[in-house]
Formats: C-alpha cells, sequence, structure tokens
C-alpha cells in the first residue's frame, strides 16, 4: 500500500512537472510593463521679454573665453596670497619664447643626477610596494 502511495505521488509530480512546459507562458504577446514610461505635463514657460539680436551686431559677451571659465568655475579671480605675489614679483616676467628656448640644444641645464632620472622613472602606482634603497 505504502509503495502504491509512493508510486501516485511521484507520478502525478512528473505529470505536473510536465504539463507546466506546454503553457508556453513567455511566448505570449503582451506590453512590457517595464517600458512604460510615465509622461511630464505640458508646461508653458515663463516669458522673459528677450529681444532677438540684431543682425551683425556683436555678441554681448564679456571676456574672453578662459576669463568666462574662470569665472563659471570659480566665481572670477581669486585675490593672490602675499607669499604667491612675493614668488611671482621675483620670478620676474618670462620672454615671449620661453617654450621654444628650453627645448634648444643651446640651452644650459642642470644635471641633477640619476635621484630625479630615478623618480621620474618610477612606476606608477599606489606606493604599497614601494622600497628606500640606501646606497652604502
Amino acid at each position: 500500500m505504502r509503495n502504491l502511495t509512493r508510486a501516485l505521488i511521484a507520478s502525478a509530480t512528473v505529470l505536473g512537472l510536465t504539463a507546466c512546459g506546454g503553457l508556453n507562458i513567455g511566448g505570449r504577446d503582451r506590453p512590457d510593463e517595464f517600458a512604460v514610461q510615465r509622461q511630464a505635463p505640458l508646461v508653458i514657460p515663463p516669458d522673459f521679454h528677450l529681444t532677438p539680436p540684431e543682425p551683425g551686431a556683436p555678441r554681448p559677451v564679456e571676456g574672453t573665453a578662459s576669463q568666462q571659465a574662470l569665472e563659471a568655475l570659480f566665481g572670477g579671480p581669486a585675490p593672490r596670497s602675499a607669499v604667491e605675489t612675493s614668488a611671482l614679483d621675483r620670478a620676474g616676467e618670462a620672454a615671449p619664447g620661453i617654450r621654444t628656448a628650453v627645448g634648444d640644444a643651446e640651452t644650459f641645464t642642470v644635471d641633477k643626477g640619476t635621484a630625479v632620472q630615478t623618480i621620474l622613472a618610477a612606476p606608477e602606482g599606489d606606493g604599497q610596494a614601494a622600497r628606500a634603497v640606501i646606497p652604502g
């Protein structure tokens, strides 16, 4: 009797599982509920009484592009500190062609030795594997 009950339960389970495969639930045509979006209501913008520009008139731009960028990022040029002003005064004015003269073969440069070359050739990283080697 127990074997017959177990056989009936097993066969009912097998038939139930095979019946689920014949329903074809995923193949029906229905809307995608995640693709539905709510539309924002239409709003009439306020009237700012803007006048169109005159043809050929200069643009009402104040300052250069770099000045506009500084104004947008930092709220205008920041006042320099006393230390910065002193350093700039001591440095003096740079020659207009200084960038081309630096790369010239006739330019005198100071050899800093292997320490600077070692620093410049060091691999990038977070410094976790860094170690100091003191020459003996």
